[in-house]
């Protein structure tokens, strides 16, 4: 395959919310870029992009697929995104390392929440978009309506360079603004380039005045010369659309029918002719601020944007190069951990084709495969520059977690290696073996997300599973002080036990003076790894207790501390303040007062107007206006407080506060409530008392599980 310089080059991320088209629009550019020479299709589990067991069981995109196409000398590399937002990881990644995006619009439903989604998410990388519109062949199509919710959702910037002439059940033709001719299609395959009729070229003329006005405006000097010449030229033109798209001015909305490959290769010339280069388009930046050159003479380096577990060839990982040329055989090192690797093979990809290529030029996408220690959003570096790191993807935090537990316990050690190989592939997998909540818990971007990875686990590792409500991190603390004291006393043959202590334990505050009833020896403060804090203050006269002592009893403290008295959980936010205690001159060693320090301190908190605390998430939901009331009687029925309300384009925002225990299948509840159409994130807040009858229910459940074992 030929070697593709920078500027011959264009990366090009395929986004949109489910259903839209993404995946057979993909193929359709496949068989024009001459990748394929037969298109498949969803139905018939066909495609090249959607070719894993997953995804061809359930026909949508669960992964995002890397592909490419040349056309005119050019090559168009091009990543199939999922579109639902449980995956929203892969879309992530694709916007990372690609230069524009093209969102696909289902014209019968026009702008859905995840368009909405796709749209800041390509806000916030900065990113170079062009709107397409598909499925303009449906009865229930609407171009205009469609085009007004565009406006409304995504402000200025939304300039039609398509129409279409009859869109609904006779749709074969469009309007094309830029050529200002009308492109008629037929089932052959051919596109016959016409005359705008009599009928539309009024609205054409129209259409063509306010797409030259807009990209005048977007230029000073194209602004001069439209004001000079009352237009622009066919080349000023094309530079207004480059300079408006780099700059995100302008957002071209092109018009196609990808079950008929119908206006795909228009679509493409334009992506070829005008879409920017890596080398023009908003450039990547090194963690340490600077840009990355593109510069073939520079040192090599490229960015590993995604893992694949492929079937024959093992661990893949695809890397877009942003400085220097990647060769094959090449040594280089990973910035993240100084390890040592050699590209023994490098491959262009689409979809399972691999070929194989010998050098990889500045902008380019590739992939390599068993690279040793290398992960996704790892930097790769020639060794004569071993520590440039490009700037890392921020993955988003977990929405929803269950814990998760093999039917067969003697599979459990397998189950946490294959847990620990799909979050290779998937960095929004989240898996943690909680010392707290004595489960493994994994924790993903909706039911969705992790449905799929139970799928993965039973139908591929072969180990059945089940997925159980994780326990919530509840906190104990207290709200009054408190005096209790133990002694410990232990008599049998040979040495014996003995230690007594004497407390007085109080809540904790920041800033909070010392208590004056006992003075204070002696301070020690220790931030919990937890959350809160201990204050441990050492009141002793007299040499009641030897000092030697005092690390035992803070340590009977801290482990009463990490399985509270309430209900097993970790306490947090006390004062210890040890004031008396006796010892034995034979008896007394550090178990005794260990022993002592846990019992007493055990004592003196259930004394002390014990509270349980709950882990309070910010959660913001964003929904269709219609559904605003259900969705806002759902919240209030889980204890929510409501912070307050806003409207994003189409779409009502909500914003509360909400305890984690009442978010269990959130995800479910709110997809079923608003048949899909809303989307929501969470944000831990902080720990707040929970009401007293919640606290009964707990205290009696903990009683329960205590009796039980």
């Amino acid at each position: 395959m030929k070697v593709y310089q920078t500027k011959e080059i264009r990366n090009i991320a395929i986004i949109g919310a489910a259903k839209t088209g993404k995946t057979t629009l993909a193929e359709d550019m496949l068989f024009e870029g001459g990748v394929i020479n037969r298109r498949g299709s969803i139905e018939d589990k066909s495609t090249v992009s959607d070719y894993r067991d997953i995804e061809l069981e359930r026909q949508n995109s669960i992964y995002s697929t890397v592909l490419y196409a040349e056309l005119n000398g050019k090559k168009i590399n091009m990543i199939d995104c999922p579109g639902f937002d449980d995956f929203v990881g892969e879309v992530l990644a694709a916007l990372k390392v690609t230069d524009t995006a093209l969102m696909l619009i289902n014209a019968q439903n026009g702008v859905e929440v995840g368009a909405e989604i796709n749209f800041r998410n390509a806000s916030k990388a900065n990113m170079p978009l062009i709107f397409v519109i598909n499925h303009l062949e449906h009865e229930n199509s609407n171009f205009e309506e469609t085009i007004r919710q565009m406006r409304q959702s995504f402000k200025g910037g939304v300039m039609i360079c398509q129409y279409p002439v009859n869109e609904g059940l006779g749709f074969d033709a469009v309007i094309d603004l830029l050529q200002m001719k009308m492109l008629k299609f037929n089932t052959s395959g051919n596109t016959e380039v016409l005359e705008i009729p009599a009928s539309e070229k009024a609205k054409a003329d129209e259409l063509y005045a306010a797409m030259v006005e807009e990209l005048a405006a977007n230029e000073e000097s194209l602004m001069e010369k439209f004001f000079e010449n009352g237009s622009l030229s066919e080349e000023e033109i094309s530079e207004g659309l480059k300079i408006g798209l780099i700059n995100r001015g302008i957002f071209p909305v092109f018009c196609v029918h990808a079950k008929q490959n119908w206006g795909v290769r228009r679509l493409m010339e334009f992506i070829v002719n005008t879409v920017p280069s890596p080398d023009e388009a908003p450039r990547a930046k090194t963690v340490d601020g600077k840009e990355v050159t593109y510069n073939p003479a520079d040192p090599a380096c490229a960015y590993v944007f995604k893992t694949t577990m492929e079937p024959h060839l093992g661990e893949m990982s695809f890397f877009k190069v942003y400085a220097g040329e990647i060769v094959e055989a090449m040594d280089v090192v990973d910035a993240e951990n100084g390890s040592k690797e050699r590209l023994t093979q490098l491959f262009i990809v689409a979809g399972r084709n691999r070929q194989k290529i010998e050098k990889v030029m500045p902008g380019d996408i590739a992939a390599s495969i068993k690279l040793k220690n290398v992960r996704t959003n790892h930097t790769l570096n020639s060794p004569k520059a071993p520590d440039v790191k490009i700037e890392p993807i921020v993955f988003p935090a977990s929405k929803i977690s269950f814990a998760i537990k093999a039917k067969n316990s003697a599979d459990d050690e397998k189950l946490m290696g294959i847990l620990n190989d799909l979050a290779k592939i998937d960095p929004t997998l989240v898996v943690e073996q909680s010392k707290e909540l004595r489960q493994l818990i994994v924790g993903g971007q909706g039911e969705l997300h992790l449905n799929i990875q139970k799928w993965l686990i039973e139908n591929v590792y072969k180990i059945p599973i089940d997925f159980l409500p994780p326990r919530i991190p509840y906190r104990e603390t207290i709200t009054k002080p408190a005096k209790a004291m133990y002694r410990h006393k232990k008599q049998s043959g040979g040495a014996g036990q003995f230690g007594e202590v004497h407390m007085m334990i109080e809540p904790y505050y920041e800033g909070m003076p010392n208590q004056t009833e006992f003075p204070v020896r002696s301070q020690e403060v220790y931030e919990l790894e937890w959350g809160g804090k201990l204050v441990f203050n050492n009141c002793i006269v007299g040499g009641a207790i030897d000092a030697r002592f005092m690390p035992a009893i803070l340590k009977g403290i801290m482990e009463k501390m990490e399985q509270g008295p309430l209900t097993g959980s970790y306490a947090r936010d006390i004062v210890v303040n040890i004031y008396d205690g006796k010892m034995h001159p034979v008896d007394s060693n550090e178990i005794s007062f260990k022993l002592a320090g846990r019992n007493a301190f055990k004592e003196a908190f259930k004394n002390a107007g014990p509270k349980i605390l709950e882990p309070i998430y910010e959660v913001e939901v964003l929904l269709p206006e219609d559904k605003f009331g259900d969705v806002m009687t759902d919240l209030q029925g889980r204890r929510a407080i409501i912070l307050g309300m806003d409207s994003e384009g189409n779409y009502k925002k909500i914003i509360a506060r909400v305890p984690l225990a009442e978010m269990n299948r959130y995800s479910t509840a709110l997809s079923s409530i608003t048949s899909g159409r809303a989307t929501y994130s969470l944000k831990f807040i902080e720990y707040a008392q929970v009401p007293p009858d919640v606290q009964t229910t707990l205290l009696k459940a903990y009683e329960e599980q205590e009796a039980e074992e």
